[in-house]
């Protein structure tokens, strides 16, 4: 059986192209060019769902609690080998009103829902992947985003990679900072999502640190 490797994050996951509106494609986004460079031995999972909150209840949109989905999206893709989290940047929204230590537990709840859904797991054993995503830059505040993310959101973006090792080390989990491998800037449009190049970038990254995890 093929290695199932379920990649559940927000619009950077699910590949939203700031410069179009739309999505990138196949040949574009990162979770599509890492399972081409991993080949036929893996299956890479496309969970990615613009606007997800590792555990935050949004009052504007529903079912943007990546707490509440996990459990029925691990068990659809069981058996899994891998999860890989990438969450965060929706969290720094103003009007949720939390610091990146509040964040950081958000994704502690929601690694420890994952590892508690034990059925999931191949062999039973709960193997997770905590990437910080790249950091907003601060220009987003006067980009046609500025006014619904609020105020102070990529002050605290840039505080989650250090939150987010603690947490990945402490739940023991891998861990891996976007930042030290994307060098490409965010776009210039809204300043928070991944560009082309930044998205071939994590694959490129991910796909010479996956098989080291489950050699």
């Amino acid at each position: 059986m093929k290695k199932h490797i379920v990649c559940f994050g927000d619009s950077n996951t699910h590949g939203y192209c700031a410069k179009t509106g739309g999505r990138f494609d196949e040949d574009q986004r990162w979770t599509c060019l890492l399972q081409k460079k991993l080949g036929e031995d893996w299956l890479i999972l496309e969970e990615g769902l613009s606007g997800r909150t590792t555990c935050f209840d949004d009052p504007i949109h529903e079912a943007l609690s990546g707490l509440e989905q996990i459990y029925p999206c691990l068990m659809s893709h069981e058996p899994v080998d891998l999860l890989i989290i990438m969450l965060g940047t929706n969290d720094t929204k103003e009007r949720f009103g939390v610091s990146p230590e509040c964040i950081a537990l958000g994704l502690k709840r929601l690694i420890a829902k994952a590892i508690s859904t034990t059925d999931c797991w191949k062999d039973g054993k709960p193997s997770i992947l905590v990437i910080t995503p790249q950091n907003i830059d601060p220009r987003y505040e006067n980009s046609e985003v500025g006014g619904t993310m609020g105020k102070g959101c990529a002050e605290k973006s840039q505080g989650l990679a250090s939150e987010y090792q603690k947490i990945a080390e402490s739940m023991g989990c891998f861990y891996l900072d976007a930042n030290k491998v994307v060098t490409a800037q965010p776009n210039d449009v809204d300043f928070m999502h991944l560009t082309e190049e930044g998205h071939r970038q994590l694959a490129d990254a991910l796909a010479g640190l996956l098989p080291q995890i489950l050699c």
